[in-house]
């Protein structure tokens, strides 16, 4: 696959931002319950002065059409985000789950369209901010679809589809990842030197990303680093429902499995 250098948007953060919180991977349905009270939680309490969501916040995202649906859960989903968005600002990034939510999800919940990958520039830091997905070069299969999945074309048949047909393909969709997470699949991970020659081309020192459901920092080169997120589930045992914390003195990961238990 390519290892071609992608262009990096910019995003400086106001001077006034004391806390940034990231999150990844929720995948949040109706299903899971547990999770979705976690995250409803955390953005009812979190005190942080900017919220970064990089991707896969719904397990699947049929077309922003699925909002109007009265009852629906991607209406609940964005009532959330629109509760959040009068306290603090909240930047999504698509992930390869919901890469269809489109102007009209962002228009519907207040929230700011991110490209990936995007830099932001706190302070004296430069980060990356990615999915993931598009440094895994290994999962071949995926980049290709990747590559047809993003195209206006096959976008642009799959949401001429009735919702209901679309809906139904969502449930196949699910029904594989479960049977993934139960046969313990190995994810693909980031290739390291295609993680290192963005980070020298953004002139960044971390890269954070998700995706791969394997939280952990990891020392790239010298001066060089990738933290990957969580992924949530707050039904498991233990519950997994983290967010990654950046303030002046760095990153820490916090872990709200606490509120899981309040909720």
């Amino acid at each position: 696959m390519t290892t071609t250098v992608p262009r990096f948007e910019e995003l400086a953060a106001p001077s006034h931002w004391r806390t940034v919180d990231f999150v990844s991977d929720l995948h949040l349905q109706a299903s899971e319950p547990a999770t979705v009270a976690a995250w409803q939680h955390y953005l009812q309490t979190t005190l942080a002065d900017a919220l970064f969501i990089l991707g896969d916040l719904f397990e699947v995202w049929v077309g922003d059409d699925a909002i109007s649906e009265p009852g629906s859960f991607e209406a609940q989903g964005c009532a959330a985000l629109l509760a959040a968005v009068q306290r603090l600002p909240v930047y999504f990034m698509h992930g390869n789950r919901d890469f269809l939510a489109g102007p009209a999800f962002l228009a519907h919940c207040g929230i700011t369209g991110l490209a990936d990958p995007t830099v932001l520039v706190f302070g004296a830091q430069r980060i990356v901010l990615s999915h993931g997905d598009l440094l895994c070069l290994d999962d071949v299969d995926y980049q290709r679809f990747r590559v047809q999945a993003r195209s206006a074309r096959w976008q642009a048949q799959f949401l001429a589809q009735p919702l209901a047909a679309r809906r139904a393909q969502a449930r196949g969709i699910r029904q594989e990842s479960e049977a993934h997470k139960q046969a313990a699949a190995v994810y693909a991970d980031v290739d390291g030197p295609a993680a290192i020659n963005w980070l020298t081309a953004a002139q960044a020192h971390t890269l954070i990303h998700g995706h791969t459901h394997q939280p952990a920092n990891h020392a790239l080169a010298p001066g060089l680093q990738r933290v990957v997120l969580s992924d949530w589930d707050a039904a498991a045992q233990p519950p997994r429902a983290e967010v990654l914390r950046l303030t002046a003195a760095g990153l820490e990961r916090v872990a709200m499995a606490p509120m899981c238990e309040q909720s």
